[in-house]
């Protein structure tokens, strides 16, 4: 009997700690937060983003990324994207897709523009650009190197 009644207590404890980290994580990550509004863009790439990742203007993270999908009449991936409120963006606003560091990771960057007019829930974002590709910028660079080097043991 006393044993069951400490397993009980244990139990009861580790339940109330389980609650305790679920109300951290839900607060912290802004679950309940659902002021704000969506824009879409599209890009001819997205190269590796995915939903969850950091929005940012000028390194400040101002949203994040709904979700990701194929338009099925110009293969275009269209960008769902979330915006604190707080935040407007003109309609010349131009979005980017680039790397967090060295080490991996894409955000979705936003470059405002100058208009006076806008972007309202549920615009576009009309200017974008898609990622680098670093590999087939390294084959370029390489291949550009190896025709240099062709044409200099010509002469």
């Amino acid at each position: 009997m006393k044993r069951s009644v400490a397993e009980t207590v244990l139990g009861a404890i580790v339940v109330i700690i389980a609650g305790l980290f679920l109300s951290y994580a839900l607060k912290s990550s802004n679950v309940n937060a659902a002021n704000g509004y969506t824009v879409m863009a599209d890009f001819s790439g997205i190269g590796g983003l995915a939903e969850g990742d950091d929005v940012q203007i000028s390194g400040v993270k101002v949203g994040h990324v709904l979700n990701v999908e194929l338009l099925p009449d110009t293969y275009l991936a269209r960008v769902h994207i979330y915006i604190k409120n707080g935040y407007q963006l003109p309609i010349d606003t131009a979005a980017l897709i680039t790397s967090k560091s060295l080490l991996g990771g894409t955000l979705l960057a936003l470059e405002p523009g100058a208009d006076e007019e806008m972007i309202e829930n549920g615009g576009r974002i009309d200017y974008t650009q898609a990622p680098q590709n670093l590999e087939q910028l390294l084959g370029q660079f390489i291949f550009s190197m190896q025709d240099s080097d062709d044409k200099t043991s010509e002469n």
